[in-house]
């Protein structure tokens, strides 16, 4: 018997290439770029797999398109909002993702968006780069301490959490909101806030590290920024759809929001382009997971998943509704 034939929707990191097409019969979209739902049934024709990244929106219309001979698409990613996951059930398709290996990369970028943010480094940055860096000013490029003030957690998961620990360093307090209290969270003598109003009004920093899900869906507006500190920074590592952008850039430009450190956007990559004109805020392109570790650990937890459902064995990360 052959080996089973994966559809692979983008160029992967070399080593998770390489395990692949040593176990897999391959059919690379070797180009690396996002495909149109009229690709799909061409590409996964006679497929027995998909292995996906976040940039394929697998809605149903997508999904319906695909073969009969589809029984899996593993994705590259740990959020799934993507993948119409009823309607792949719908069609016995198994959804995998790759929870728990993206932690420490994505944290470390919460935090470098917290000093960007904290301390205007792009727009003095973008000085230096322009020649406009003249000479020392007693007033220039003036940002503000992280040191001793209160950090905001939404979402106490494993991120948030490893937000935390690395927060502490900085001596921020530290409070957090959650479905509930998260065992652990006094051992960093965190703060649990039964609702997202009260942890807002207690957060000089905030940082989201929630999921995407109907209720969290524009969860930060123009209503819940306003139960804020003045000149609170905002940070987002999380889904961009949680921020209500309009809401957010009116709060920069009022100076209601000091400043704000953004690595994930609504409709990204078509960011809103009014966040390019402002000089408080901190911008990097969805790097969280960016780097080589990690991208590695979840590409061999993609094969993981297709070595496992080919194997008839248990799944190590199926998705289900």
């Amino acid at each position: 018997m052959g080996k089973p034939k994966i559809f692979a929707t983008r160029r992967f990191p070399a080593d998770v290439e390489k395990r692949l097409f040593a176990s897999y019969d391959v059919v690379m979209n070797d180009n690396d770029q996002p495909l149109d739902i009229s690709d799909y049934a061409k590409y996964a024709d006679k497929c027995d797999g998909l292995m996906i990244s976040p940039t394929e929106k697998m809605d149903q219309a997508a999904i319906n398109t695909l073969p009969d001979s589809i029984k899996i698409i593993s994705t590259f990613s740990v959020g799934y909002d993507h993948i119409d996951v009823a309607a792949a059930t719908a069609r016995d398709i198994i959804i995998t993702n790759t929870p728990d290996v993206l932690t420490d990369a994505t944290a470390d970028i919460a935090m470098l968006c917290m000093l960007g943010a904290a301390r205007q480094a792009q727009a003095s940055e973008k000085s230096l780069r322009e020649g406009g860096w003249g000479r020392w000013m007693p007033s220039g490029y003036l940002g503000t301490h992280m040191s001793g003030k209160r950090l905001g957690i939404l979402g106490m998961g494993s991120i948030g959490q490893a937000v935390a620990r690395r927060a502490k360093g900085f001596d921020m307090p530290i409070h957090y909101h959650n479905r509930r209290p998260v065992e652990g969270a006094d051992d960093l003598g965190a703060i649990y806030h039964d609702s997202v109003e009260s942890l807002l009004a207690a957060s000089d920093f905030l940082s989201i590290n929630c999921p995407l899900t109907e209720s969290t869906h524009h969860l930060i507006n123009e209503d819940r920024i306003s139960l804020m500190p003045d000149g609170a920074v905002l940070v987002n590592t999380a889904r961009g759809p949680v921020i209500k952008d309009t809401d957010v850039i009116a709060a920069l430009k009022s100076g209601k929001l000091a400043a704000a450190g953004l690595d994930v956007f609504e409709g990204e990559p078509n960011i809103n382009p009014e966040y390019l004109t402002l000089d408080n805020v901190f911008l990097v392109p969805h790097i969280g997971s960016a780097t080589v570790e990690t991208r590695n650990d979840m590409g061999f937890k993609c094969l993981d998943n297709l070595d496992a459902f080919f194997a008839g064995t248990k799944l190590p990360s199926q998705v289900s509704l």
